[in-house]
């Protein structure tokens, strides 16, 4: 039996695996949901035309450094939520089933949603600073940019300088979006791919084969694209914004109060396709993001329980 703490970590390795291969269309996602930014159409010039195009000119002009800003903070972003969402989801489920009076066992899709938004708010708050300065480091460009610009010479520069500038506030700026965005994805991530697993399995295909950990994870993926993108416009833009200090001392953004302030007045400049800025980048992200995580998570808890269980029943050596 793997306990709650081993979960976390080998989740949290899942994530990092994941990021590596799915940061540069996180990269793409985030300056073509920044581009135009409330504004009508046409009243703005079009630096990126769709996820491609923002590779090709991010690769010529940035290199890989790039394509891949950010990834540090990614990393660590990636640990403390994948970590708590994958490492919590199953000890939330069942604790919920017990108070519902049903075995902690049984797949109920009330208690797996739950289970799955609760653990990913978890995440989600304790990940905050880093997806903050990732989304920041990410939509900086020396030569195309979009939105408004924060450079930082690195993840620790970063927050040092969100810390110089707004305080400890500086660092939870964004948490109510991040929690909405996070838990909408969530509370169907792992419900979805466990509910097509278990489908598959039934109808015949192996519980770990390669085929049904990549068919479960890819509909899973479609699944939290359509639930968590406008959600996550809200997230990219609540990040970015510029910041103003008022007389009280207090820093505020400029644009947006919060995420449904920015939901609302990106429908009305931009209209609901507003939302859904950065869609197929998001989806090409997503999508391997999804598959490698519970690929991977799967895959070393699979590895993992091997290794223990080879200690566990390895003769101990008498020196």
């Amino acid at each position: 039996m793997v306990s709650t703490t081993e979960s976390f970590f080998v989740g949290g390795l899942a994530g990092c695996t994941a990021v590596t291969v799915s940061n540069p269309f996180e990269v793409a996602k985030v300056r073509l949901q920044l581009q135009g930014e409330l504004s009508k159409a046409g009243e703005f010039a079009k630096v990126y035309k769709n996820a491609g195009d923002v590779l090709a000119k991010t690769w010529r002009h940035e290199g890989i450094r790039g394509i891949q800003r950010g990834l540090a903070p990614a990393y660590v972003y990636q640990i403390l939520l994948n970590g708590s969402r994958l490492g919590f989801y199953e000890p939330i489920r069942k604790a919920t089933n017990r108070m519902v009076g049903q075995l902690p066992g049984e797949q109920l899709a009330a208690t797996s949603l739950a289970a799955g938004a609760a653990s990913g708010v978890v995440g989600a708050m304790l990940g905050n600073p880093f997806f903050l300065i990732k989304a920041r480091m990410q939509a900086y460009s020396p030569a195309l940019p979009v939105g408004t610009q924060h450079f930082y010479k690195s993840s620790f520069d970063a927050l040092r300088s969100v810390w110089r500038a707004e305080g400890p506030r500086g660092l939870i700026r964004g948490m109510d979006a991040a929690v909405l965005r996070t838990s909408m994805g969530s509370s169907v991530q792992l419900p979805s791919y466990n509910w097509t697993k278990r489908l598959l399995i039934e109808n015949g295909w192996q519980a770990d084969g390669t085929w049904t950990f990549l068919a479960s994870s890819s509909l899973s993926g479609a699944c939290v694209c359509v639930v968590m993108q406008p959600a996550d416009t809200a997230l990219t833009r609540m990040y970015n914004q510029p910041t103003q200090k008022l007389a009280n001392g207090k820093t505020v953004g400029t644009l947006y109060k919060n995420p449904i302030d920015c939901l609302w007045k990106t429908l009305k400049t931009e209209g609901p396709l507003g939302w859904y800025k950065g869609t197929t980048a998001h989806f090409m992200r997503i999508a391997p993001h999804t598959i490698v995580t519970l690929t991977a998570n799967d895959l070393y808890l699979g590895w993992y329980r091997m290794a223990t269980a080879k200690i566990t029943h390895s003769p101990v050596s008498v020196e």
